[in-house]
């Protein structure tokens, strides 16, 4: 789309994100909520609403929304009740969903994303405890609808931002920092592929300087965050399109086709009142008391946000490291534990996104799986640091090294290994002397202002020393000698 057309605009954009929530049973009843089971195995008589039936509220599914709040600064209910919402479920026996309404758990609150370098809080409106719905199946081939039940009462939390979303890079972060978030608080896998988290984005487009929103659309179907941001770029081009020829904008529910990134409508957008919420009656209200919410603070995990500022400025790292190292809560714990052990935390971040990051990456391991304590990383950093080995030969040769022999320190491997660099000046200097009379003429052409010839030197003078002389203690000689 033209671009001068595209700034006439302002993208509007709001997200419900369902996570499924990972406890053992079901919201109201004990059914396993496992996911990959055979169709229709995860199910009980509660599950199927045969009749005579009551449900009972899982506790952990109430622990882990409140935590949810918590980690996104939201007011707490203290006076939970279930509503149900009356609408056609095929893949829900009971043909209507427990939900909350008008009273959700959590109000309120934020989250926190970065974009092009500059902070931004996203609000949210609300977060809710309610039930799934099972799958629906199309084979291939098949004119009949298969429908498979195991996920049927899987617990969700509702995550709805406000409409405070501006273009789909803030969208992109918004669903990362929240996929973050769950799994920080282990309460959710955040695997989209697998569903068990889930997006709809909401998008209007106004013209700028208006005071009103335009016709909102959702978008369903997205299975990754890649996918999201695909389905809202495509989405405001159209919409923009069709408010350039004139055309009205309808509210409706479109499917994101992931083949060729395109939305296309499914049904008009539904009202609140075509719900007819009501509250649940076979379930009592849940009352939080300040002692098990004050057990519940107790048990909150360092936040990704609040690491993100304490290896800012504590750590005085750079954004792009930041990021990495907080990708995940068990990195960014190792980092700040490694830390205790170093004051080099520039040496410290590029060792784990380095060496560490590519270890792990070649054996599908996680940094939980690494067999390496973080003080004896700190002693393979301070060898570095010192001068005493090379990165280099720290890497590829120390490092492997420490992660099968438990019992011997870096500096053992280091002098087992003869890798000691040698800083000794004088045993440098004649080795420098004699590379350079090997080459006078690169010599010459160094001296007529060729100066990155001195990375050829360096190379010889490693290779005459086998790799042990000290990178800083040859390249001072070496520009002594050739700048007298």
């Amino acid at each position: 789309m033209d671009k001068t057309i595209a700034d006439k605009y302002q993208p509007v954009i709001g997200l419900e994100i369902h996570a499924q929530l990972s406890t053992l049973s079901k919201i109201f009843a004990p059914d396993s909520g496992e996911f990959g089971n055979m169709p229709n195995t995860n199910v009980s008589a509660i599950t199927l609403a045969h009749p005579g039936t009551l449900p009972k509220l899982n506790k952990k599914v109430v622990e882990y929304a409140v935590k949810m709040g918590l980690a996104c600064g939201c007011t707490i209910n203290r006076y939970n009740f279930f509503d149900r919402k009356n609408y056609f479920y095929p893949d829900l026996p009971k043909g209507y969903q427990t939900t909350q309404d008008k009273a959700p758990i959590c109000k309120g609150g934020g989250i926190r994303i970065h974009v092009n370098g500059q902070q931004k809080i996203i609000r949210l409106n609300r977060i809710h405890m309610e039930e799934d719905a099972g799958k629906n199946l199309h084979l291939s081939g098949e004119t009949d609808t298969l429908v498979d039940f195991n996920r049927a009462g899987v617990p969700l939390i509702e995550i709805v931002t406000e409409p405070d979303i501006r273009s789909s890079e803030e969208a992109f972060e918004v669903l990362t920092e929240i996929r973050k978030l769950v799994r920080y608080l282990d309460i959710c896998d955040g695997n989209m592929e697998e569903g068990s988290l889930r997006c709809d984005a909401n998008i209007s487009v106004m013209l700028k300087g208006a005071d009103k929103f335009g016709k909102k659309v959702e978008v369903k179907n997205m299975n990754s965050i890649r996918n999201v941001q695909r389905a809202i770029d495509f989405e405001i081009n159209r919409q923009i399109a069709e408010l350039e020829k004139g055309n009205e904008i309808f509210s409706e529910t479109r499917h994101f086709d992931t083949v060729n990134f395109t939305t296309h409508g499914m049904r008009t957008k539904e009202e609140l009142n075509d719900y007819r919420y009501f509250p649940e009656p076979d379930l009592q209200p849940v009352v939080i008391s300040e002692e098990w919410l004050d057990q519940i603070k107790k048990s909150m995990p360092p936040l990704p946000w609040q690491l993100y500022e304490k290896f800012a400025q504590q750590y005085q790292l750079p954004s792009y490291d930041i990021h990495v190292l907080t990708e995940t809560k068990e990195m960014a714990l190792y980092f700040d534990e490694l830390c205790s052990k170093t004051t080099h935390y520039k040496a410290a971040s590029n060792w784990l996104m380095g060496p560490v990051k590519s270890y792990l990456n070649e054996r599908t391991m996680t940094i939980t799986q690494l067999n390496l304590a973080t003080d004896t990383l700190a002693q393979l950093i301070e060898l570095v640091e010192s001068g005493k080995v090379s990165f280099a030969m720290a890497s590829q040769k120390i490092f492997p090294e420490l992660i099968i022999s438990k019992n011997k320190t870096p500096l053992q491997i280091a002098e087992q290994l003869n890798l000691i660099q040698e800083s000794n000046t004088d045993a440098i200097k004649p080795i420098v002397d004699e590379v350079l009379a090997k080459y006078p003429e690169k010599v010459k052409e160094y001296r007529a202002g060729k100066k990155g010839i001195l990375a050829m030197f360096m190379g010889e003078v490693m290779k005459q020393t086998k790799g042990k002389a000290d990178p800083k203690v040859a390249t001072k000689l070496l520009q002594e000698v050739l700048d007298a």
